[in-house]
């Protein structure tokens, strides 16, 4: 090649170049550019390396995503819309069986950053000390990543919000709050207008500047002084500028300034969690006329105990229409939870870190939706309260796009996530055991059953301490592929244990108590057995964990 055609070989080099360089930096947005022009350097990863992980915690979340509708009968879920999280679970691994092992905050939380079980570290309730019994040397799931070379970081609800610094991080931050009057977010405010289609029944005078939490609760004849009445408003607020949508900035932000190490970080999204509130885009998605109440039966709750099921007077006091627009509203928070995954992801993908990091996602708990008579929230043992949505994404992209129906729960997150890592076991025992063959193989024989727990009191919803409450029950589940056994056992020992049986595959909305049926007794007599024996009892065949 002669010098003229050198020359012009380089010339047109340089040319497509430039091209390229320039049509790249235009498919990035300016705040990409500058998150990647001041990001640490890219850590060179190989398949020995340890990967990062990427924990993704969501409050009060059921199985209502578009991923999971096909796996229930519940027409209250039909209008799910999630799109990032259905690519989420395509590329992922999602499990059919996961429960947690308590349906409220703070128990669950504990449980699974623990990796021990409620009456293990024996909490219960939402006011609980995570450490009271277990203490402060007891590294949690991100305390042992750490001392094993990992940075860690948390933005919003990881542990239970008045508790975050139970658990120790190198960088530890809330989400902004909305509230004018809070700088970190605190579930509670309600804005002063709402372009919901329907209004809840928190409006009186004044609310029309905004009410706090202590506002709602002092204007409200419900007796309620922790879980909120059900209320919702659509705002004409931005998405990034939600307390969420702060946390997946900055989220994104701590996984650009630390590519350079591998990290533990963990996004705590607080919706859907109550007050439904949210930009009136999302609300939008989900029109009332699209929702579908859930049935009720003649059999539901005609024999239910006590404490499993119990329908406040101000929940009752909605209107159909109300209840659904709050159904819709859960749904618009839950797309709105979607909206802010997908703005990680992306995150996770600009900054070149999806090949090395492994991608969680999960609930602490589910919700009841107004099913099973009337209920609301969680703390029941039904499985909309107990079941919850778990997404595994790895970094190979094994097993991409397959769904286990093997039982987890939400204590086995710990050994797993630090199976997959390499790391040592920590120095006390835990209570979980990894999934990571369901990882390689979902539809390898699992464990038999999961455990769950409640303590609740009878007509005293989830406001009181039931320590303290003569009619507190603490109610155990073991939770089969086939049937739910739970035991309401009195907390002053001085009246009868209360029971429920569900058979899932004739009752799948477990509508039928069969526990008075004399022709279940010797079933009942084996699950009983079962649930005093515990989750070591129903390890996997050939488990050496």
């Amino acid at each position: 090649m002669n010098r003229i055609s050198q020359l012009a070989t380089l010339m047109w080099t340089v040319t497509i170049t430039t091209l390229t360089v320039h049509s790249t930096a235009q498919t990035l947005d300016r705040s990409t550019r500058l998150l990647l022009e001041s990001a640490a350097p890219l850590r060179e990863v190989q398949n020995e390396d340890p990967p990062n992980v990427l924990f993704i915690i969501v409050d009060d979340l059921n199985t209502a995503l578009g991923s999971y509708i096909g796996s229930g009968e519940r027409p209250q879920y039909a209008t799910a819309h999630t799109p990032n999280l259905d690519m989420l679970a395509a590329q992922g691994i999602r499990f059919e069986n996961a429960f947690v092992q308590n349906p409220l905050c703070n128990p669950s939380r504990a449980s699974l950053l623990s990796g021990l079980r409620p009456d293990t570290i024996d909490v219960h309730t939402t006011g609980t000390w995570p450490r009271h019994k277990v203490g402060d040397e007891l590294r949690m799931l991100p305390e042992h990543f750490n001392e094993n070379g990992y940075f860690t970081g948390r933005v919003g609800k990881v542990g239970h919000n008045s508790f975050e610094h139970a658990v120790s991080w190198d960088d530890s931050k809330f989400a902004l709050s909305r509230d004018p009057a809070q700088p970190f977010h605190s579930p509670g405010y309600l804005p002063g207008d709402d372009a919901s289609e329907i209004r809840d029944n928190t409006w009186t005078e004044g609310s029309e500047n905004g009410m706090s939490r202590r506002d709602i609760f002092a204007g409200s004849a419900t007796g309620r002084t922790l879980s909120l009445p059900l209320t919702w408003r659509a705002t004409s607020e931005t998405p990034p500028m939600t307390p969420d949508g702060t946390t997946a900035t900055r989220i994104i932000q701590l996984m650009a300034e630390n590519r350079d190490k591998p990290f533990f970080i963990a996004a705590g999204l607080h919706k859907p969690h109550q007050p439904w509130v949210g930009p009136a885009e999302f609300f939008d998605q989900h029109p009332i006329d699209n929702i579908v109440l859930p049935q009720t039966l003649a059999s539901d709750t005609k024999n239910s105990p006590a404490p499993s099921t119990w329908v406040t007077e101000d929940d009752s006091a909605h209107t159909v229409l109300q209840k659904k627009q709050a159904i819709a509203a859960y749904h618009a928070m839950v797309t709105m939870v979607d909206h802010h995954v997908g703005r990680i992801l992306k995150g996770l993908d600009d900054l070149e870190l999806a090949d090395s990091t492994i991608v969680v996602f999960t609930s602490d708990h589910g919700f009841q939706l107004d099913e099973h008579g009337g209920l609301w929230r969680k703390q029941f043992q039904f499985d909309e309260s107990i079941r919850v949505p778990l997404i595994v994404r790895l970094p190979d992209g094994r097993s991409a796009g397959k769904v286990s129906k093997g039982i987890v729960e939400l204590v086995d997150l710990y050994p797993t996530l630090i199976e997959l890592a390499s790391l040592p076991d920590p120095a006390h025992n835990l209570e979980g055991l990894s999934f990571v063959p369901l990882l390689k193989e979902p539809q390898t024989p699992w464990k038999s059953a999961a455990f769950s727990q409640s303590r609740r009191m009878v007509g005293s919803g989830s406001t009181n301490n039931p320590l303290i409450n003569e009619e507190g029950y603490d109610g155990q589940t073991i939770r089969t592929a086939r049937y739910r056994y739970t035991e309401w056992a009195p907390l002053d020992r001085r009246r009868d244990t209360l029971v429920e049986l569900y058979d899932l595959e004739q009752d799948p909305m477990e509508y039928t108590n069969l526990s008075d049926e004399p022709s279940h007794s010797r079933l009942l007599s084996e699950f009983s057995e079962r649930l005093a024996r515990g989750w070591e009892g129903e390890r996997p065949p050939h488990s050496d964990h």
